[in-house]
This record gives structure tokens, C-alpha cells and sequence, in this order.
């Protein structure tokens, strides 16, 4: 290196050239030996801040007050401050720190978020990102799989429909080998009594030309006996029914694929930090359900007579509505925290609380969907020709709405995010209505997998269709027989995409898997009417004619 050029890179006072200055002013930016640095300082026409050239950089001019200087540190505000800010009791009675104590501080914190992003969070990340990388590359081996099912499935009912055209030939072949024989018996039989008919004409013929008087005497005639013997032919051809194909039964019977749902918390990691998510536990049914608390509600003091619905804000409160125009909020004390009444004074139809936290109604003779905020009330969905029956907020935001026509003879599910409609759900495959078309409310909700699922009391089922609209199964009771009919009402999912639906009549709550396999019953509930889990998993039963609702805990 040149000699000269290192020479000149040398730090030196700006003020006297001397080399290595010991001191930097803040203030002016620039470098001052020790003689320079108390000379500096006598310069009154600003505030200098002259400091060691290690601490350099150690403050900075105030926002709020632009000739000052920052010496000194606010830990509650986070913010560098100067004496004129103290002075002035903005921050009173807030810790005030110096400066470089507070920038010790700042860096302390720095150093931890660095520590907890390379040491904990950033491997955490590559490690589910890496997972991520197998199962793309896996995911075509997989799906390969998967069709090969679905082509020896589909072969296998290819197998039996071949058998089935196969089998009806066969017969076919038999029953048209059995009817030849039989009509070549009658052709025979019918051509021996032509011949003997020929036969009897001709004799006649000749009788008739005979001068012979004792043969005319002689002749029997036969025609009575060709009449009785003539007989009614009757052929009965075989026949073939074709029967209209149900596709929806096809598709049942052949098959289906679960939806594909990815999430982080499902490859089984959980951050080791505050707020990590611990929904992906796994929580399997207990043997024995039981009820934490019983909440009564205000109903039983003023005199309403059917708790309708019940929506879980949080573990601690939760809205219910009886057969009045209000909607209450609980806790779990049964202590009213708060009341709103609907917006058109009607009783509300159906609620449910969204994502966000905020309160959701429908108003069926009003046509409204609409959400409440704090004590404000916004009507976020207007209808025409369409009345809103039941609503359910969903994972990515929107809100699924049931809802039927003027003329109550359609029923659809409509998805709205905002006001704007995203999707319209009303036919299978083949343009048969999915839901009844009476009256009754019917009841939504989606599950952790994205399936929706519909109670449809009208047809005393369960209708679930995939997040595309497309049919999976119908649910209408379980596999042994209960005291009344299947009465489904308010229905719900939780953690593990498990499907509770209460029963009315049975007094009674069933659980199925996310596929529609009855699980089992929970029966320490009385006429339930709504439904909702928390984060928890713990079950909230609104029972209509006691007017309480009760936690029941029936996983672990």
C-alpha cells in the first residue's frame, strides 16, 4: 500500500489536523482532538455534543423541539428525548433515562430479537419450509397413487357393469332360446292341423262331385273340432327397463377425496414463543362427557320461554338470543354484560360471530345481514326475492348464508365477502335442489377442513358439500334407532373437523367424524337447540325450554 494514500486515510481534527482525535461532535458531525474539543464547546451559536468517538451517533436532534439535542431517554414512550420535553411534564411520571444508558437498553432488546430469530424462529421456518420442498416432490408419487385408486375402483365397477350387460345377454340368450322352442312346437303342431284342414277340403271337394248319395250320408264333418282346436297365439317378447342413473348414488358409492388442506401448525410444530397457535393438538373424545357450569340466562327473570341460539366470542363470554328482538352477551358466570337490539326491532333469525370477533344477525322479514360493532350496528348484505336464514362465518373471513325465496320453494347457500357475492351453492351434479325447500330454519357452519356442513330439519338430514360446492355425503341419523325421528338442528365443527349436530326430539347431541361416520351420542342435554365450541373444544348446549346453556367437556 502506498505509504502516502495510508497516510491521508489517517483520521485527523478537522479543526487542526491533529491525527487520531479522541472526540466527535454530535452536533457538527465532525472528528476534534482534546485542545479542539474544549474550544468547540465555546461556540454558543448552537448546542454541541461533544463525546468520546467510540459513543459518536449516541444522539440525535428532538423531534419536538428542533434546536435541542436528545440526551436523554423515555423507556415508556421508546423514544430519545431532550430536557426541554422534561421540562415540560409530557412524560411525567415516566422512567427517564440517559441516553447511552438507553441505547444500552435498546441494544440489549436488539440482541435478544436476533438471538430469538437465529436461534429459534428462523430454523423453525427453514425446517417447515424444507418440509414443505418434500412434500412437492412426494406429492406427484402420492397423486399417482391416488389415481391408480381411482382407476382400480373404476375398473371394479367397470367389472360389475360388465357382468351386469353380460348377465342380462345371458338371459336374453335363454329366455329367447326358450321362446323359439316353444314356437317351433306350435309351428308344428299348427302346421299338422293345416294339413289335415287341406286335407278335409279336398275330401269335400270330391264328395261334392260324386254322384254317390250314401257317401253325402257317410261324411262327419270336422270344422267343429278345427274351431276348437285353432289356437290364440300369444307371444310374449322379452323386455329391457333401462332405469335413470342416479349420479348422485354413483358418486357415493365409488368414492371421494378429502380436501386438501395445508397449514403450517399441521406438520406438528409449535413456536417457542408467546402466541403460538396450539389448535393442531390432538384431543380424542372422553369416555364419559360431563358439564363443567351451567349458565342461566336472563330469559328466566323476564319471562322469555325458548333460548334460541348461543355464539362463543372467547373462552369467556358468549352471545345468546332468545325469541325476542335482543341479543345478549354472558360470561360465564351468567352475570348480562350487555344487551343490543336488533336494528328493524324484528327477532333476529340466526347469529353468529365472526372471525374477527364482531357479532353477526340475520333478519329474515328485514332481508338483512348484518353485523354489530361495539353498539353500532352496520347492515352489510340487503336482499331481493331472497329471505337470509342462518349464517356462519368462515376461515378466511367471508360469511355463508342460507337463504330461501319469496315463494319458499328454494333453498340456497350463498358466500359473501363483504357485500359482494363470491359463490352460490343450490344443485348437485345432476340439477337436483341439495336442500328442502320448507320453511325451517337451516342451520350452517364450516368445518376445519373446509367442508360446509347444513342442517336441514325439513329432511331430517345432514347435507356437507367440499369448499367448491361439490356433494360428499348426507347424514340422517345413526346406525341405531332412536326414540323420535332425527330432529337436526343447530350444528358446529371443532379442532379436529368433527361434526356435533343437536337433536331436538332425542334430547341429545350427535358426533361424527369429518366424513360422516356416527361417532357417538352426548345425552346430558335437554331439547338442545344451539351449538358452538371454543378454542378449547369445550361444547356449549343452549337447551330451548330450560333456557340455559351448559359447557360440557367431551374430549381431552
Amino acid at each position: 500500500m502506498d505509504p502516502k494514500r495510508s497516510a491521508q486515510d489517517v483520521l485527523r481534527c478537522h479543526l487542526c489536523e491533529t491525527p487520531v482525535p479522541p472526540l466527535y461532535c454530535d452536533t457538527c458531525s465532525i472528528h476534534l482532538c482534546t485542545t479542539c474539543g474544549g474550544e468547540h464547546l465555546l461556540d454558543e451559536s448552537t448546542e454541541h455534543r461533544v463525546v468520546p468517538f467510540k459513543k459518536r451517533g449516541c444522539t440525535s436532534k428532538c423531534r419536538k423541539h428542533s434546536l435541542k439535542l436528545c440526551e436523554l431517554y423515555c423507556a415508556q414512550c421508546d423514544i430519545p428525548i431532550c430536557a426541554q420535553c422534561v421540562s415540560s411534564k409530557e412524560h411525567h411520571p415516566h422512567d427517564v433515562l440517559d441516553i447511552l444508558n438507553g441505547i444500552e437498553s435498546k441494544r440489549n432488546v436488539l440482541k435478544n430479537d436476533l438471538l430469538e430469530l437465529e436461534k429459534c424462529i428462523y430454523p423453525k421456518y427453514e425446517e417447515i419450509a424444507s418440509d414443505i420442498h418434500l412434500h412437492k416432490v412426494n406429492l406427484n408419487e402420492k397423486s399417482q397413487k391416488l389415481k391408480t385408486a381411482i382407476d382400480k375402483q373404476g375398473e371394479d365397477l367397470h367389472r360389475e357393469i360388465n357382468y351386469i350387460v353380460t348377465k342380462l345377454k345371458s338371459d336374453l340368450d335363454e329366455m329367447d332360446s326358450n321362446l323359439l322352442a316353444d314356437l317351433n312346437r306350435q309351428e308344428d303342431e299348427i302346421t299338422c292341423t293345416i294339413s289335415k284342414i287341406t286335407q278335409s277340403i279336398a275330401d269335400l271337394k270330391n264328395l261334392l262331385n260324386s254322384k254317390d248319395v250314401s257317401l253325402f250320408f257317410a261324411h262327419k264333418s270336422r270344422n267343429a273340432e278345427f274351431k276348437k282346436m285353432a289356437p290364440k297365439l300369444t307371444v310374449a317378447l322379452p323386455k329391457f327397463t333401462a332405469y335413470m342413473i342416479n349420479k348422485e348414488q354413483i358418486y357415493q358409492q365409488f368414492g371421494s377425496l378429502s380436501a386438501l388442506l395445508v397449514r403450517p401448525e399441521e406438520y406438528g410444530y409449535t413456536m417457542d414463543y408467546p402466541g403460538a397457535d396450539s389448535s393442531s393438538l390432538n384431543r380424542p373424545l372422553v369416555d364419559a362427557p360431563r358439564t363443567i357450569t351451567e349458565i342461566y340466562t336472563f330469559s328466566q327473570i323476564v319471562g322469555y320461554h325458548f333460548l334460541c341460539r348461543v355464539s362463543c366470542v372467547n373462552d369467556q363470554n358468549i352471545w345468546i338470543h332468545h325469541d325476542d328482538n335482543m341479543m345478549r352477551l354472558y360470561n360465564l358466570k351468567g352475570e348480562l354484560v350487555k344487551s343490543v337490539q336488533t336494528k328493524s326491532g324484528n327477532r333476529p333469525t340466526d347469529i353468529a360471530v365472526t372471525r374477527s370477533g364482531d357479532l353477526v344477525y340475520t333478519d329474515h322479514d328485514d332481508r338483512t345481514v348484518n353485523i354489530v360493532k361495539d353498539t353500532h350496528i352496520q347492515t352489510v348484505i340487503e336482499l331481493q326475492r331472497w329471505n337470509p336464514d342462518c349464517v356462519s362465518g368462515s376461515s378466511t373471513g367471508d360469511l355463508l348464508v342460507v337463504m330461501d325465496s319469496d315463494d319458499r320453494k328454494q333453498t340456497k347457500i350463498v358466500r359473501y365477502s363483504g357485500s359482494s357475492e363470491k359463490q352460490s351453492i343450490q344443485y348437485n351434479d345432476i340439477r337436483q335442489p341439495l336442500f328442502s325447500s320448507r320453511y325451517n330454519p337451516k342451520y350452517i357452519c364450516e368445518n376445519r377442513n373446509l367442508d360446509i356442513c347444513v342442517s336441514d330439519c325439513d329432511a331430517s338430514a345432514v347435507i356437507v358439500v367440499n369448499q367448491a360446492g361439490k356433494f360428499r355425503f348426507t347424514y340422517t341419523g345413526p346406525p341405531s334407532t332412536t326414540k323420535e325421528s332425527f330432529s337436526p338442528r343447530s350444528i358446529t365443527t371443532d379442532s379436529q373437523s368433527r361434526i356435533l349436530i343437536a337433536d331436538l326430539d332425542n334430547n341429545c347431541i350427535h358426533i361424527l367424524d369429518q366424513d360422516g361416520q356416527f361417532l357417538r351420542f352426548i345425552e346430558s342435554v335437554i331439547s338442545p337447540m344451539g351449538l358452538c365450541v371454543d378454542s378449547k373444544d369445550n361444547l356449549y348446549a343452549a337447551e330451548a325450554y330450560k333456557c340455559r346453556v351448559k359447557k360440557i367437556q367431551y374430549c381431552k
